[in-house]
């Protein structure tokens, strides 16, 4: 069974607790890596910079503790293989309503390749395949 690494288990719990929940769910049946989820100023100003966030601090979902946002990839990470990015978003997504349904999680969330969360993924402009955020409501 996989199992995160301590750098990912650190940045796991500087995440809201919604997304302790999933990820600690997650990664029994799927082996994945945490980048980051808060960020302080300096960082966030780099990922913007970098063009891997269209917002400056402190607007972004990442600047808070506990952080709103987080950004997972599948393990081994495969940076050109966007089908594996997109099976692993939808099976995190399909755990998370799972998670919902029976209680586990109140909140909702959406991904970085379906802003809106209407489920075409052809009518975004910025693909973040690692984001995943609390759905504002």
């Amino acid at each position: 069974m996989p199992k995160f690494s301590k750098s990912s288990q650190d940045k796991l719990l500087n995440a809201d607790p919604e997304f302790q929940v999933l990820f600690n769910y997650v990664i029994k049946y799927f082996d994945c890596k945490i980048l980051c989820s808060e960020r302080g100023e300096e960082a966030q100003n780099k990922a913007y910079r970098d063009g891997f966030s269209k917002t400056r601090y402190p607007n972004s979902k990442h600047n808070s503790l506990p952080s709103e946002a987080i950004d997972v990839v599948p393990f081994p990470i495969e940076w050109k293989n966007t089908n594996r990015m997109r099976y692993f978003i939808g099976f995190v997504m399909g755990i998370a309503k799972m998670l919902k349904m029976y209680g586990a999680m109140d909140k909702e969330i959406v991904s970085g390749i379906d802003w809106n969360d209407n489920t075409i993924l052809k009518d975004q402009r910025f693909n973040d395949f690692p984001h995943f955020q609390i759905k504002q409501l």
